[in-house]
């Protein structure tokens, strides 16, 4: 005696029937990270004693690929009426925006440099998303992102709908220009000088573009990951930083 199931005779099969419904699709796999380069030791620092214990950590630096859609929660409205408000002003959505990155819960928006300022207008002006509040702009340097080398952040709150986002913009270091949120958001005023002093971004139609924190004749911008550590004399009291190859080493 056998327990076989015999075949469902309503089903196209136990008619002899072949079953053309296909095999329901696999979800496409999410984009893979864009390597761009590696770092060796916790703070890639290179030539001289280590003395944090990571010596022999090897790290990918990699960037976040673009999100597809479904973004879940409020994102996905977000990004419809986004594409609705640049459609309104004759913006093309797919031209303007390079991609979007979902991470832990929190929205960034990609704009090409060109067309920041149309973007930033949109967020602001469109009574469905009343980004109102810029809280700032951080600087960020990625030597080995050939072409997008100097990034700059910008972090938008809505106080009419409680939500945050941030939006994103490169530039090459040969070109290291970005359009000034000064005019659409004047608290970016001391947030975009600061970020010119650290990192070099040129923020194009600013009214003050000076440095903020270095001294005017200070040579090169101190948060690039270029700027060489140590061996730059200190002002006062006749200190001096040693350069990374003169300091103490712990083996």
């Amino acid at each position: 005696m056998t327990f076989d199931a015999p075949d469902d005779a309503d089903s196209p099969a136990g008619q002899g029937i072949p079953d053309d419904t296909p095999a329901p699709s696999k979800p496409p796999a999410p984009p893979e990270d864009e390597v761009i380069g590696t770092r060796r030791g916790m703070f890639g620092v290179s030539g001289t004693g280590d003395t944090s214990g990571y010596g022999g950590l090897v790290t990918p630096v990699a960037l976040p690929a673009g999100t597809p859609p479904p973004y879940g929660g409020w994102f996905d409205g977000f990004v419809g009426t986004l594409r609705a408000a640049l459609t309104h002003r004759v913006i093309a959505f797919d031209t303007v925006i390079e991609r979007i990155v979902v991470f832990r819960d929190e929205i960034t928006v990609h704009v090409r440099r060109e067309h920041l300022l149309d973007v930033a207008g949109a967020l602001r002006d469109d009574s469905s998303l009343r980004f109102e509040l810029c809280l700032g702009v951080n600087g960020v340097h990625y030597p080995d992102e050939t072409g997008r080398e100097l990034h700059a952040v910008y972090h938008l709150m809505s106080i009419t709908h409680s939500r945050r986002i941030r939006v994103e913009v490169s530039a090459p270091d040969a070109d290291p220009h970005i359009p000034s949120l000064f005019s659409v958001y004047p608290t970016t005023d001391w947030h975009e000088r600061e970020t010119y002093d650290f990192f070099g971004i040129v923020f194009d139609g600013h009214p003050s573009l000076t440095r903020i924190t270095m001294p005017d004749d200070w040579r090169g911008h101190p948060q690039r990951k270029d700027y060489p550590l140590g061996g730059i004399p200190v002002e006062y009291k006749g200190a001096r930083i040693p350069p990374p190859d003169e300091r103490r080493a712990y083996s």
